[in-house]
């Protein structure tokens, strides 16, 4: 694959776009005509990539981001509606769901979420699994399922939460409240809002800050303690952070990020 040519992955219609820039991944959702939306094909197209990007030595950071003019409307209603699916069908598109989105949470390398436009439902929680969120000013936020008669997955149980605290949490969940991109970015949902042209590069700025000036080990471990701080007891996560310190202590990347602050020159991490 050249460099930052973008590469379908399956028919040319593919719901799900690749393009490497270097040691960063950007991964687009491609369903524009229904504004994103997933569907069981978006899912397995998702749980492949991650699968790949797992065991890719040479990717640093990933971006995840949707195609034109939204980021994930959620769930596709109208196929919902078109269709009466069984209970085996139901069964693997919901698990099929919670399984990408723990591979996002649980991917060897951060993830930054370009969130382009509105993020509803299910395009939330795939935003919420992601580490950093650049958010579209005017990008509408949402978890309607309550109100729908549905229920959130994804994670959003403990991924919000983790951001913007309990209350703010039911909050959003129970009341299914809509919030913009700039008062996401003020409870904690998000990181940065900015005007809907400069997401995606603010989200490959981020990624390759990420990519080129962090070492890989570090960044591991640290997102590590920080998904599993929660279910920790203060000691477990004392002991948790030392035995990560130690382990850092004993990569080649330790001894760069040393030499090379003393040297007064970026690092040259080799995730080793």
């Amino acid at each position: 694959m050249r460099q930052s040519e973008p590469a379908p992955v399956g028919p040319p219609a593919s719901s799900l776009l690749h393009e490497r820039r270097g040691a960063i991944h950007l991964l687009t959702l491609n369903r524009p005509h229904r504004l994103n939306a997933v569907s069981p094909e978006l899912y397995r197209g998702l749980d492949r990539a991650l699968r790949e990007l797992a065991r890719d030595p040479d990717v640093r950071a990933v971006v995840l981001t949707g195609a034109e003019r939204a980021f994930c409307v959620g769930a596709d209603l109208k196929a919902h509606g078109e269709r009466e699916p069984d209970d085996a069908f139901r069964r693997r598109y919901v698990f099929l769901a919670q399984k990408v989105n723990l591979r996002l949470q649980r991917l060897p390398v951060p993830v930054v979420a370009a969130v382009n436009g509105h993020a509803i439902g299910a395009g939330l929680e795939l935003a919420l699994s992601t580490d950093l969120i650049v958010v579209a000013e005017e990008a509408k936020l949402r978890l309607p399922e309550v109100a729908l008669g549905t229920l959130f997955g994804g994670g959003v149980s403990y991924t919000l939460p983790a951001r913007v605290g309990t209350t703010r949490a039911r909050e959003l969940l129970l009341l299914s409240r809509f919030v913009r991109g700039g008062e996401a970015v003020e409870m904690g949902l998000a990181n940065r809002a900015v005007p809907a042209d400069q997401v995606l590069p603010v989200a490959l700025e981020w990624a390759r800050e990420l990519a080129e000036s962090a070492a890989p080990t570090s960044l591991r471990l640290a997102r590590d303690l920080l998904r599993e701080a929660p279910s920790r007891s203060a000691e477990a996560t004392l002991r948790a952070e030392g035995e990560g310190l130690l382990a850092c202590m004993g990569t080649e990347d330790w001894a760069e990020g040393i030499q090379a602050f003393h040297e007064r020159r970026p690092p040259n991490y080799q995730g080793k």
